[in-house]
């Protein structure tokens, strides 16, 4: 009886944070519609207004659970849903050119954030993490890196609070960059998806330019998480050789986000399966179309709320600045090979 009524009342506040996501998501909608925040989309108002929410009022740790389910697993449902929107066919026709792209970007922010921050005299182990972030996917390449290169919990927790601040803050401005740019929808959508740092961010910016810019989008961003793999076994190696404080090396198991097959199965599926073999309407695809957007508009709640500005104080403030320049770099690096 009392593990019921425990998994009850963790069912519970695991659903009222959820809950209270969507309420967020709600809110996000609304002020879409006002002159000047509908630039910008459901997704950027709600993720502002929870962020906004985080520093007036704090952290609701009774929906902890609920928020960081949001966060994790509506984002990673969200990104399946939206592969219904990719043809798969332009996979085979541009899949490996974005993965040299993709490639590019890694290493030139890497490259770029560590030269910085050295020369700012800034963290190292901060900077090497934001470098990863800025280049792969985020928080959730610097998770999964944060374990090889030993990396304090700390350290770690800064590094994700700033990507998903930075992430957040460019996005925005993609967005409101969008009309202003001399490239069509689907290069903006090439370029967002190489420059951007969360596959949040990137569905962010990229879904006001329409439905095939956003899956190109996520297919650039695809090219890049792919590329994680190899990247957590080189930083293996380079552990490996290095001579560690304590002398140990150890090995980490390297977690491949398997969402990602999932958004691959259902582009194969809404590319040779819907339609074709199943029929189906417009009105059915529309509905599907704007369930993946409220679903990813909570998922953008849940990182809004896990915003902390204070984080990024003292010791993190040149890794930032590095970051922050190197960023910007890989953005007028990715605009000028996007447009290529």
């Amino acid at each position: 009886m009392g593990t019921f009524i425990n998994d009850a009342a963790h069912l519970k506040k695991l659903l009222l944070g959820i809950a209270f996501t969507f309420i967020f998501a709600l809110l996000g909608y609304l002020l879409s519609f006002i002159p000047g925040f509908d630039r910008v989309g459901p997704l950027a108002c709600a993720i502002l207004i929870a962020i906004g929410y985080r520093q007036l009022f704090g952290y609701p740790a009774y929906f902890r659970h609920g928020i960081q389910f949001s966060s994790k697993y509506l984002l990673r449902f969200a990104i399946i849903l939206y592969g219904l929107k990719l043809n798969i066919d332009v996979i085979f026709e541009d899949g490996i050119i974005l993965l040299v792209k993709a490639a590019i970007t890694i290493v030139f922010a890497i490259l770029v954030t560590l030269y910085l921050a050295k020369l700012f005299k800034g963290n190292s182990q901060i900077a090497l993490l934001l470098g990863i972030g800025t280049g792969i996917c985020g928080a959730a390449a610097i998770a999964a890196v944060a374990p090889i290169v030993k990396a304090k919990d700390e350290d770690t927790a800064i590094s994700v609070g700033i990507i998903a601040l930075v992430g957040t803050v460019f996005s925005i401005i993609y967005a409101l960059l969008l009309p202003l740019l001399p490239i069509s929808d689907v290069q903006y959508g090439i370029w967002s998806g190489l420059a951007l740092h969360e596959l949040a961010h990137v569905a962010l910016a990229a879904e006001p330019a329409g439905e095939e810019a956003l899956a190109m989008a996520l297919l650039a961003k695809l090219a890049r998480v792919f590329l994680l793999v190899p990247v957590c076994f080189v930083l293996i190696l380079w552990m490996k050789n290095r001579k560690s404080t304590d002398g140990e090396t150890d090995d980490a198991k390297v977690k491949f986000p398997m969402f990602l097959l999932g958004f691959i199965a259902m582009s194969l599926f809404g590319s040779y399966v819907l339609g074709d073999i199943i029929p189906v309407s417009n009105g059915v695809m529309d509905s599907i179309s704007v369930v993946t957007t409220f679903i990813l508009t909570s998922a953008m709640v849940g990182l809004g709320l896990n915003v902390d500005l204070k984080e990024v104080k003292n010791k993190a403030m040149r890794p930032l600045l590095a970051m922050l320049i190197a960023s910007v770099a890989v953005s007028v690096l990715m605009y000028w090979i996007a447009g290529i």
